[in-house]
């Protein structure tokens, strides 16, 4: 057992698949009580990281341990504490919610009455109770997430992880996803939330941890994070969308390279870190001027994880050879 107060405990965890590094060796840990958010682009490393920690693959070195109970050495400990929610709903379709939640509870050990209570219990905490007696295969995609998370629930676990856990839901599914994340903190459970959504990250989460290529690229608060970009942004939008890289062409060195390459065909605005305020919001308008591009708005702002986030890794966005490596290592997970 560890004597960490912690949830979750990693010390220079590393796994290669091959000539892949997955993992670089990261480091970090996830308080009781706390909500860690582990933020990344496709193929970073977030669900290598999950399936360590839940005891689905082992680490190539390092030490990790969840709940107390070291990931390699009692992997039994560490699943009778988790609760693990994937990207894809692992349920028996062919059952009903009520069912299924019965099944879970009979495998963790509840008698068959407890299960049974514990079931309606949970269906009436997730607002399923009409849906009940209906076949899982007949439910919605946001109601087989909740009942994916009640199932995980049936016994309280000491950690829970959640694989970008909202991943295809509509938005009024989403929301109830994250109010049940406040409901872990409340209990002080330890959670690891890994997502793509920025505003998720900044919503629910006490820290952020950005992992690319492997490695934790950077990690704290997301207002500390923010003022890693340098504080303010200058957002620019023209008036005609199609202005977008002439406007870029036009900002020169203004425009870092991060901030070049997240343009796309569908980009309506350009974003530039604006570390000198107003002054560097009039030297970008003063070129723009020069080439007689017409605007629609042009103001400073306080950065947005989205901002964080390109500062972070926009050079994957610049290497595509490194983002398939990395899509590799996660397949092969």
């Amino acid at each position: 057992m560890s004597e960490s107060d912690n949830g979750v405990d990693v010390d220079r965890i590393g796994k290669s698949f091959g000539s892949v590094d997955a993992l670089r060796d990261i480091s970090f840990e996830v308080g009781r009580g706390e909500v860690v958010a582990l933020l990344g682009p496709n193929g970073a490393g977030k669900t290598t990281t999950v399936e360590i920690l839940s005891t689905l693959t082992k680490p190539d070195r390092g030490s990790a341990h969840v709940a107390g109970h070291d990931v390699v050495a009692d992997p039994a400990g560490v699943r009778r504490s988790i609760m693990l929610t994937g990207q894809h709903v692992a349920l028996d379709e062919m059952l009903t919610g009520y069912e299924n939640l019965v099944m879970f509870g009979r495998l963790q050990g509840l008698k068959k009455s407890a299960a049974q209570a514990r079931a309606r219990e949970l269906l009436k905490e997730f607002d399923l109770e009409h849906a009940a007696e209906r076949r899982v295969g007949t439910y919605s995609g946001g109601m087989r997430r909740r009942v994916d998370i009640a199932c995980g629930l049936v016994v309280r676990p000491a950690v829970v992880f959640l694989d970008e856990p909202t991943t295809g839901l509509d938005p009024r599914s989403r929301q109830a996803i994250w109010e049940l994340v406040t409901t872990f903190k409340d209990a002080g459970i330890a959670t690891l939330l890994t997502t793509q959504y920025l505003e998720e990250a900044d919503a629910l989460s006490d820290r952020i941890i950005v992992i690319d290529h492997g490695t934790i690229v950077a990690q704290g608060t997301a207002d500390e994070l923010k003022e890693r970009t340098g504080g303010t942004v200058c957002e620019i939008v023209p008036r005609d969308p199609a202005d977008v890289v002439a406007i870029a062409e036009a900002l020169g060195s203004l425009l870092p390279a991060s901030s070049r390459v997240a343009l796309s065909a569908e980009s309506d605005r350009v974003s530039l870190p604006a570390p000198e305020g107003p002054s560097t919001l009039s030297t970008a308008l003063s070129r723009l001027n020069a080439v007689h591009i017409e605007l629609a708005d042009i103001a400073l702002r306080r950065p947005s994880l989205d901002d964080v986030f390109l500062s972070l890794t926009g050079d994957s966005a610049t290497n595509p050879d490194a983002d398939a490596d990395r899509m590799v290592g996660e397949v092969m997970s």
